[in-house]
């Protein structure tokens, strides 16, 4: 709610004057018995660019909704446009121009592009009520200049397809849209480049920079840091709910940054050495699903981490849906250890030592409401009957305390709900209940999305251990240093083929991203 009611300054004379736009003042906020947010202040200037950075937990999400309007402070007050409030509400943010792009991305599912994009302005404009009849003319003129904006097409056939339709790289750009349909004069983006391939990222870092152009502040949240170097501006760094640094991120090293989010030092250099392999366990052969790809052929030995990359449109999801028996292969064949497999269904899958871990651990992996040791324990409960064909929950109890312990996972008890934990801890369950099958071949896509960099090391250097075990490894990803890190060898798809194949531990990340995008004259085979 407002203390005062100062006039407030337009957004021009604002950044004219370098006056903030908005002022955080010792921002304090509890939950229970966990401190989340500790006297946090910092000052968004307009037409500057801010990287919110911190491991999960530290308090990004928290400071977050509190300047979105999602909760209300404990202690402290937000200064909004010359206007101090000791809370706001939804409407108050979105009213004073603040947009908030969240991991969720908060769609409609059912409503159109168009309705989606433009929806947010009228809401405001009506102080949150809606006619029956909603100004379809001026909603589809919002629209087209958002989507054009955003780098998506305009016409009336996108702009009435549903967001339930769409590709979730493609539902990401139409939240951006939403944002500048808004004309926001602050955009907050929560991770938006996670569905995103490397040529999305680049557009979406000319929309950026249109917004900071034009006078908006854009305060972004990743744990890519690349992207953030690409990007400029400025860095603030949260860890255990205080702010420990502020400056332009340029005047900051990567691995300085990842010690002030992490507090101790981590090494950047390639996680994978010494690789000893076995014989092959897993054989592809001219594998295709109609549609997706098709004649692809390599082989996986055991104690090998294999990479593989491509853009969406690449065939990789698919291929890895199809090892997994989500999306049957409909030619070609799977050879586990020797034997063809036709797999159907993924319980074929995992009757013959195949693990998938998906790339959306919220929607496609976990069970959010349930134990720690409920999700670990899905894959098996075969194995934990009793006596009587009744679960023995002791048994349970000693396979989810022992996937706390081998893969670090921070949790006091393993009854604890999986939505309570960090990003990087649910990630290691999700791990850990693939790891209870005893695979004979661990498939891991996009195995740290929206993980910070602590838990990131963290997991690679499980996966390593892994493999150093004689467990072979497919890694599926579009995050490059983490394939080169990670990785003994490098697989290309484009158009649903393979187009390359290299070796991880002398390829330039420059190089697989020209090959990548397909700017390469020829490709580099290992």
């Amino acid at each position: 709610m407002p203390i005062d009611t100062s006039t407030q300054v337009g957004n021009s004379s604002l950044q004219d004057s370098g006056q903030p736009f908005l002022s955080a003042v010792g921002i304090h906020k509890r939950f229970g018995g966990v401190h989340a947010l500790k006297g946090v202040s910092l000052d968004i200037v307009p037409g500057e660019i801010y990287h919110l950075l911190g491991e999960n937990g530290c308090g990004k999400s928290t400071l977050i909704k509190i300047i979105s309007g999602a909760q209300p402070p404990d202690e402290g007050h937000l200064i909004v446009a010359g206007r101090t409030y000791s809370e706001l509400k939804p409407l108050d943010s979105l009213g004073a121009g603040i947009e908030t792009v969240y991991q969720d991305l908060s769609l409609i599912p059912n409503l159109s592009v168009a309705e989606n994009v433009a929806l947010t302005e009228q809401l405001v404009a009506t102080n949150g009520r809606l006619l029956r009849r909603y100004d379809r003319p001026t909603l589809a003129q919002t629209a087209v200049h958002a989507l054009e904006a955003a780098g998506l097409p305009s016409d009336a056939r996108f702009r009435d397809t549903p967001v339930e339709l769409l590709p979730i790289a493609t539902r990401q750009l139409v939240a951006i849209a939403r944002a500048i349909a808004t004309k926001a004069r602050m955009v907050i983006m929560d991770e938006p480049t996670t569905a995103l391939t490397q040529r999305e990222v680049d557009n979406l870092i000319r929309v950026i920079e249109g917004l900071r152009a034009s006078g908006v502040a854009v305060l972004f949240v990743s744990h890519k840091l690349d992207e953030c170097y690409a990007i400029g501006g400025q860095v603030i760094i949260l860890r255990d709910g205080e702010k420990v640094a502020q400056g332009p991120i340029a005047d900051y090293t990567k691995s300085q940054l990842m010690q002030l989010m992490t507090g101790k030092q981590l090494e950047g250099r390639r996680y994978r050495a010494n690789a000893n392999w076995g014989e092959i366990v897993l054989d592809v052969r001219n594998l295709g699903v109609a549609g997706a790809f098709d004649g692809v052929s390599f082989a996986l030995r055991r104690g090998e981490i294999l990479g593989l990359t491509g853009l969406l449109d690449s065939g990789r999801n698919e291929l890895a849906l199809a090892l997994a028996g989500v999306r049957p292969a409909d030619r070609g064949e799977i050879r586990v250890d020797n034997e063809v497999q036709h797999f159907k269904t993924p319980a074929e899958a995992i009757a013959k030592g195949i693990g998938y871990v998906p790339e959306d651990r919220l929607s496609e992996g976990l069970f959010l409401d349930k134990s720690i040791r409920d999700n670990v324990a899905t894959a098996v409960l075969d194995r934990l009957l009793g006596r009587f064909g009744m679960l023995d929950a002791g048994k349970g109890d000693d396979l989810a305390a022992r996937t706390i312990k081998d893969l670090q996972i921070a949790a006091p008890n393993i009854r604890l709900p999986v939505q309570s934990l960090s990003g990087g801890n649910q990630q290691r369950v999700l791990i850990g209940r693939w790891l209870a099958i005893e695979p004979r071949v661990l498939v891991l896509h996009g195995p740290t999305v929206g993980v910070d960099v602590g838990s990131k090391d963290t997991i690679y250097r499980i996966v390593q251990r892994l493999a150093e075990n004689g467990l072979t490894v497919l890694i599926i990803s579009d995050d490059l240093p983490e394939l080169l890190q990670n990785c003994d060898r490098i697989l290309l798809m484009r158009k649903g083929h393979l187009a390359g194949e290299y070796d991880a531990a002398t390829l330039q990340e420059a190089d697989l991203y020209h090959a990548l995008i397909g700017d390469d004259a020829e490709e580099v085979r290992a």
